[in-house]
């Protein structure tokens, strides 16, 4: 993966070298591996965003050396609320790997899971690269060519920090909280407004969310088109046969062991998975 452009992660000391990216990678990594929480990075370094992004990509790299493959890109903070929140004026994202997709009405361990919180998204399917980039960002309708399909999806967000808190930096470097995703039915994209389907997460069959899909920035197709500038910008585009998923639609809720999560969108039908 090519570096995001943007200065590097600064050590207390000055500017870090790569040997401190991977250390900090790796510290991620294994706390996920182990099942268990670490303190903030930025507790004890100095992290900013671009330095977070070089943090994140040296830790999906070791999924991908342990024979993990790239399968899209998630969205992160495309609720303006939670743009103000963490104070900040554009989105995130992270990189989905095929080893944390469930088919749908499967099982997903959460034993192993830290904080696994569950929400409700809508879900797009790469046909043909969208293009774009700096020198000529991608447009609707770049976006609306590329499209496969429209989902309805769920994603469980789980943070590798101690007491499920961190800063910007920090979410970025882990991979912004991803752990596991799920997506319903392809259907065609053609005929289909994804501005405002009204959205439903159910755990055991009693409403737990809901939501609307223009909570996503007012409209998941503008994720869309923010996913495919960062990857672009990244050097990691889009390809055919990858997974964006947009933004969540309501606030992520608690998933216990046992729990039966159900997600329905209108027009789209319904996605569902097993907590164990």
């Amino acid at each position: 993966m090519s570096e995001r452009p943007g200065t590097a992660e600064q050590g207390r000391e000055g500017t870090a070298a790569d040997e401190e990216v991977a250390r900090l990678a790796a510290r991620l990594d294994e706390a996920a591996l182990a099942g268990r929480t670490v303190p903030r990075l930025t507790d004890a370094v100095r992290l900013d965003v671009p330095a977070a992004y070089r943090v994140q990509r040296a830790l999906v790299e070791r999924r991908l050396a342990r024979g993990e493959r790239l399968a899209g890109v998630k969205m992160g903070f495309t609720s303006r609320a939670k743009m103000a929140q963490m104070g900040v004026d554009d989105v995130i994202y992270g990189l989905l790997t095929d080893a944390m997709a469930v088919e749908d009405g499967g099982t997903l361990d959460v034993s192993a899971l830290a904080h696994p919180r569950i929400e409700p998204e809508v879900a797009f399917l790469i046909g043909t690269p969208p293009g774009g980039g700096p020198s000529s960002p991608v447009s609707p309708a770049d976006v609306e060519r590329a499209l496969a399909g429209v989902a309805v999806a769920w994603e469980v967000l789980d943070s590798r920090y101690d007491g499920f808190s961190f800063t910007l930096p920090d979410v970025v470097a882990d991979n912004a909280s991803a752990a596991a995703f799920g997506v319903g039915r392809w259907l065609p994209a053609d005929g289909l407004d994804p501005r405002t389907l009204g959205m439903v997460l159910e755990l055991d069959g009693r409403t737990a969310a809901v939501g609307s899909s223009a909570a996503v920035l007012g409209d998941p197709v503008r994720s869309l088109i923010a996913a495919a500038r960062l990857a672009e910008e990244a050097g990691t585009p889009l390809l055919p046969g990858q997974v964006v998923l947009a933004g969540a639609a309501t606030a992520a809720v608690a998933l216990p062991p046992g729990a039966h999560a159900r997600v329905t969108a209108a027009g789209l039908g319904r996605v569902e998975v097993t907590a164990r």
